[in-house]
């Protein structure tokens, strides 16, 4: 194929791109992606307890119960070696504890403890307060919309990659 041409197609791809608003919808998406100090250290005072990782683990293991380093590594698509650094460092903060299978397999399965129960509700419910405030003079409908277009972007992002989420 003439190099020309490539260039011109690859051009005209992307202007439908910027047609339909997916460069915005790219570009707000890095915006946010940069702004995880709602979790990272430089935001952490004495008050929050737990890691982004710990944050999301915990809120899996919350919705789907006990789960081993295998169900963990096929919901988010992690290696074993980074799980086991992770839960054990979960473990140590006392949130999961290693449980036998409830169902009698042979996998060992964290739990989230009442400790790790009491640190995610806290921890969501300062994190809820923050977008609270920024969602301050949004409507309630415009926060549902909001909230209906970023389930469907993560829908669809889980189809891709074949990892759905649970939802309550």
């Amino acid at each position: 194929m003439d190099e020309a041409y490539e260039v011109e197609e690859a051009v005209e791809a992307d202007e439908a791109v910027e047609d339909r608003g997916t460069r915005q919808v790219e570009f707000e998406t890095m915006l946010l992606s940069r702004h995880g100090y709602l979790f990272g250290s430089r935001a952490r005072t004495a008050d929050w307890h737990l890691d982004r990782s710990a944050y999301i683990l915990l809120s899996r293991i919350q919705m789907e119960g006990p789960m081993s380093i295998g169900q963990l590594s096929d919901a988010f698509g992690l290696d074993a070696s980074t799980l086991n650094r992770q839960t054990a460092a979960m473990m140590r903060a006392g949130v999961v504890e290693r449980i036998p299978d409830p169902e009698g397999g042979i996998a060992r399965k964290f739990r989230i403890t009442r400790e790790g129960e009491k640190s995610l509700n806290d921890d969501r419910a300062r994190y809820l307060g923050i977008l609270d405030g920024l969602l301050d003079d949004w409507t309630e409908a415009e926060v549902t919309e909001f909230a209906a277009s970023l389930q469907r972007l993560n829908r669809a992002i889980e189809r891709l990659d074949g990892r759905p989420w649970p939802r309550p």
